[in-house]
């Protein structure tokens, strides 16, 4: 598929598309006239991609990652390292801290509201 229909099935610019590319992230063949042909598989890795970028994993960590994960058959990759292993933790960890920070944020939004809400 070409990259305008990849980035309307995944809702990620072609501009982005493009980065990935040069990140190593998603690969694509070239036709004759030099456009970019994506598999089909593209649109997982994509989403896969996405939902990545959005736990604040960078894009090396990304490229790490990506070949570990489970494969289209649901069965586990089996070239994770012990490093990458620890890495992830240390990004969970993170991500934890993140959302007891935005709980704790949430907390005090509510009260504000509810004091706000009071009857005077």
């Amino acid at each position: 598929m070409r990259i305008g229909e990849l980035a309307r099935r995944t809702g990620v610019s072609e501009r982005s598309l493009r980065y990935y590319e040069k990140q190593g992230l998603v690969t694509a063949e070239r036709t004759p006239g030099g456009h970019r042909d994506y598999p089909e598989a593209a649109v997982d890795r994509v989403i896969r991609i996405q939902e990545l970028f959005a736990a604040g994993l960078c894009s090396s960590k990304i490229a790490q990652l990506l070949p570990c994960m489970r494969d289209t058959d649901g069965r586990p990759s089996t070239i994770a390292t012990p490093q990458l292993v620890a890495d992830l933790g240390v990004e969970r960890e993170r991500i934890d801290r993140m959302i007891g920070d935005l709980m704790r944020s949430r907390e005090v939004l509510d009260e504000v509201i509810d004091a706000a809400s009071a009857p005077a």
